[in-house]
């Protein structure tokens, strides 16, 4: 019976624990937060929680050594270590964070140790790699190519959840998502290279309805060109990777981004309230706050972030309760505390794909490729559920033999994504696929 290491018990560890279980694996899954993972596992008899954390790395290659495989749901920091750790015992690793240019360098090493480290299979990234790569082949053995590509995804509150002027609640990584918005961006558009600087983010926004939703929001994510050729899309002349909000998130996180209120660097707020800092911030008197920024040269608030800050508390004379901190943490914190999913609300996630394809004599059409997914409350939430379970069953297929590839890997390949994909429909997870729509459907 194989044995499955799972290091870390966050929000979206719980749809994993509970496949695995199910499907007969021996699990441990080690966290500082004992409880959370003991709660996971339900007293589940093939389970075991452990209370560990990065700093005992002597118990660390303990358990790796003990067990088939590893999975490290840390912080994307410590993946390098993990698997260094996993190469020493030979075993394979699953993440489903991002490939990081360390853990790329392991490649020859994981091959050499006849392993796989399969990264990026979880939901963007990966749900969104599998699905755009089935049908960018799917395309290519047709003998076409894609000439425009505009992937998006989204997690979000349900619409009856997005109650407040952002439209936005968090049902993971908190933090996390805060920090994002910190990030500038770069897309193909055209075949010109478009550079979004960090300050102007939320500036380059779209509007484009989704249907069952409406009309939703979109930002460019990070980094598009670096998926010409993780897809290999040479040749292509838009590659754009985009994030779905509700309308509010985008103009409300631009005012916060403008007066540098996710910035880091301590200083002292001892007995200051939430008005005085955001005065501080924009440099006002902070008397009529609201006005002083519409009034202020270059800033240009909308009525709606407005609306946002006075409902988050930003224009109160309620003291902040800190002594030496950040704008990120004061700004973070407080978004936390006002706009956390509900036990009894639900979120949802969105994702689309819209290639246009060429194929030889001239043909062209539109390719949607789009799933909707949602949370059930006090279950599991979506976005846990589009994380988890690809891994999950990355985990079963790599352990049953069934994926034999070795290396550093994303989920790109059909000996990967067709498996991973065909089982997670059985779950109710799929996207919808719709062919042959005209070429003046695509994006502009």
């Amino acid at each position: 019976m194989n044995r499955v290491l799972i290091l870390g018990a966050g929000l979206v560890s719980k749809p994993m624990i509970e496949y695995l279980l199910e499907h007969g694996f021996i699990i441990t899954v080690a966290s500082p937060m004992l409880d959370r993972a003991q709660e996971m596992i339900a007293g589940h008899l093939n389970g075991t929680a452990v209370d560990w954390s990065m700093d005992r790395c002597g118990e660390l290659d303990n358990m790796v050594s003990s067990h088939d495989l590893t999975v490290s749901l840390l912080p994307y920091r410590f993946h390098c270590d993990v698997a260094k750790t996993c190469l020493k015992y030979r075993k394979p690793l699953v993440t489903t964070s991002y490939v990081q240019p360390a853990m790329q360098e392991l490649d020859r090493d994981a091959r050499e140790a006849g392993v796989i480290f399969l990264n990026e299979v979880g939901l963007d990234p990966g749900i969104d790699h599998m699905s755009a790569m089935r049908i960018i082949d799917n395309v290519r053995s047709q003998g076409g190519m894609i000439e425009e590509f505009y992937s998006i995804c989204g997690a979000l509150p349900a619409p009856e959840a997005a109650d407040n002027p952002l439209g936005y609640k968090f049902s993971w990584s908190p933090k996390g998502v805060v920090l994002a918005s910190r990030n500038g961006a770069t897309y193909l558009k055209h075949g010109k290279t478009i550079t979004i600087d960090p300050v102007n983010l939320f500036k380059d926004r779209f509007v484009h309805s989704f249907p069952g939703i409406g009309e939703l929001e979109v930002y460019p994510n990070r980094d598009s060109v670096s998926y010409i050729d993780i897809y290999g899309l040479q040749g292509i002349s838009t590659m754009y990777r985009g994030t779905f909000r509700y309308k509010g998130w985008c103009e409300t996180l631009d005012l916060i981004k403008a007066l540098g209120m996710i910035d880091d660097g301590d200083r002292g707020y001892t007995g200051r309230t939430y008005k005085d800092f955001v005065a501080d911030r924009a440099a006002v008197p902070g008397i009529d706050i609201r006005q002083e920024l519409r009034e202020k040269s270059g800033l240009n608030p909308t009525e709606r972030a407005l609306d946002a800050f006075e409902w988050l508390g930003l224009f109160s004379d309620d003291l902040m309760g800190y002594v030496v901190t950040s704008p990120f943490e004061i700004t973070s914190d407080l978004m936390i505390r006002k706009m956390w999913l509900g036990d009894e609300e639900r979120d949802m996630v969105v994702l689309q794909h819209l290639f246009l394809a060429a194929y030889p004599g001239g043909r062209r059409e539109v390719i949607s490729s789009r799933m909707l997914d949602y949370g059930t409350p006090a279950t599991n939430t979506s976005i846990a559920r589009t994380v988890a379970l690809p891994a999950a069953i990355a985990i079963k297929l790599i352990l049953s033999g069934k994926i034999k590839l070795t290396g550093v890997h994303r989920p790109v390949l059909p000996e990967l994504y067709n498996p991973v994909l065909d089982e997670l429909a059985l779950t109710g997870i799929r996207m919808e696929e719709e062919y042959g729509l005209p070429a003046d459907s695509m994006i502009r």
